[in-house]
């Protein structure tokens, strides 16, 4: 891993390389399928010496199945081009293109889908709810489960929910911030056969230091009555949006919700529970962000007091604080998928790249946060001059701006291997969700090819991203019904 990063700020992002506003215009064109080829592929086991060219229906590989594998990293050492198994996955996203998630109701689930092939992604659209939406969010998951079925929605593989049973709601607008009753529970679990991915819970949202305490009655049950009556039903509680009043008393509310989550009969194969951002909204003993100037002039220092080669599992509460060694040793067990953001201003990407290492493979998703439109859950957001982050009144951080491809490539700078990488954009995601059993993200018809596009002064060589999705619907007037196109279509990224 490269030493500590200089996160320099970006002025414009419209001018960032792979921003919404660069990658709308490179999405107009697409490259021919008989100009793509590679000699490696990269599948979640290993590396495979095997061709790999984009046939009439999808892609084809020559030889069948290996029966071997190299490990991933030889990818940091070998020349050329590479196909990879899979598609990067934005698993928590709050808009995408001119696509707003902002109310569900308006939510164009076709339109979202269109977007997501143009782009090459698979997106988890992440929605707010209301107490009084929530029948309406019912029939909207109904809707959703329909025209998934219909073979309409072959990107957008599941739907995830910000609340509402958050201790702290920073950014999420307050009021989908609210403590269901079990009637309540009920229904929102109803969703996971429906597509409901996972629901953001905090730990300590029943706590007297919780920002929902005083609204708590005998109607609303408990937390492991919560966890098990979502993890019975296929909803994966994901853990955020701590207090930052008592570390020690939620990092142990923290592994007391895994326990409950593995103990309990459910349909979920992969982590029954998953995280929202790892070092984001929870009680930290390091400062985890450098979002201003006078901020950024003290990185430097405050990095290498931390001595990050230094940190281990052992320590990890000393280092970084109880919460976020609890999720990253429950992570390491192989028990919590987490999610962790990587445009430099959520969290540093020094910081980000080295919990990665310390975690290890197979259970860190990276997670952009993602609002392409100046609202979010119905409040208007602006932007500062001094990052590319979205805020609310008040100066409260309410989302990110930058797509994947982007914090892929800053996940690159910060030292991240290759062959990681697609364990962060995609692999665990996949593994986590379920989409390597998805029959329209399967590999013989979506996947991504990386040609090398130059050599950079650090010896690394730049890639370009080709998603092949050749699964992309064409819609009936009733936009319903689908067919699919026989011959794939290619999408250049950054």
């Amino acid at each position: 891993m490269s030493g500590p990063l200089e996160d320099s700020p970006i002025e414009d992002s419209s001018l960032i390389e792979g921003s919404s506003a660069a990658t709308a215009e490179r999405n107009r064109m697409t490259t021919a399928p008989e100009q793509l080829s590679a000699g490696l592929v990269l599948r979640p086991d290993g590396l495979a010496d095997q061709q790999a060219r984009v046939g009439a229906g999808g892609v084809e590989l020559s030889g069948g199945r290996p029966a071997s594998f190299r490990p991933a990293s030889d990818l940091d050492r070998a020349d050329g081009n590479y196909f990879v198994e899979g598609l990067p996955v934005e698993i928590h996203c709050h808009s995408m293109g001119d696509v707003d998630f902002s109310d569900f109701r308006d939510l164009d689930l076709p339109a979202l889908d269109a977007v997501a092939a143009a782009e090459g992604v698979a997106c988890v659209p992440t929605v707010y709810l209301a107490r009084e939406k929530l029948s309406e969010f019912v029939a909207f998951m109904r809707r959703f489960d329909e025209l998934r079925r219909r073979g309409a929605l072959p990107f957008v593989p599941a739907i995830a929910l910000e609340g509402p049973l958050l201790a702290s709601h920073g950014g999420t607008p307050a009021s989908t911030v609210w403590p269901p009753t079990r009637a309540e529970w009920e229904q929102l679990a109803g969703c996971g056969p429906l597509g409901l991915a996972y629901v953001v819970i905090s730990p300590d949202g029943l706590t007297k230091d919780s920002d929902l305490h005083d609204r708590l009655g005998r109607e609303h049950p408990d937390l492991p009555w919560i966890v098990r009556t979502l993890v019975e039903s296929g909803v994966r509680p994901a853990l955020g949006h701590y207090t930052k009043l008592e570390p020690k008393r939620a990092a142990e509310l923290t592994y007391e919700i895994v326990d409950i989550a593995w103990q309990t009969e459910s349909p979920i194969v992969g982590a029954r529970v998953v995280t929202d951002h790892l070092f984001n909204d929870m009680p930290l003993t390091i400062k985890h962000a450098f979002r201003t100037r006078k901020a950024r002039a003290e990185r430097d220092a405050l990095i290498a007091a931390y001595d990050l080669p230094s940190w281990n599992l052992a320590d990890l509460p000393e280092q970084v604080g109880d919460v976020p060694a609890a999720i990253m040793r429950l992570c390491h067990e192989g028990k919590v998928a987490s999610c962790i953001n990587f445009d430099s201003e959520h969290v540093d990407l020094a910081i980000a790249a080295r919990a990665v290492e310390v975690i290890g493979e197979g259970r860190v998703m990276l997670m952009t946060d993602r609002c392409d439109a100046a609202r979010l859950g119905g409040q208007q957001l602006h932007r500062e001059a001094e990052n590319t982050l979205w805020y609310q009144d008040g100066g409260v951080v309410a989302a990110g701006s930058q797509p994947l491809d982007r914090q892929l490539q800053n996940a690159r700078r910060a030292g991240v291997s290759e062959g990681r990488l697609w364990d962060l954009v995609s692999f665990t995601a996949y593994t986590t969700l379920g989409l390597d059993r998805d029959p329209w993200l399967n590999p013989a018809r979506t996947g991504s090819f990386l040609s090398v596009a130059g050599e950079p002064s650090d010896g690394r060589p730049s890639y370009t991203r080709h998603a092949v999705v050749a699964s992309a619907p064409v819609l009936d007037a009733d936009r319903t019904d689908a067919r699919h196109d026989r011959h794939p279509v290619v999408v250049s990224q950054a």
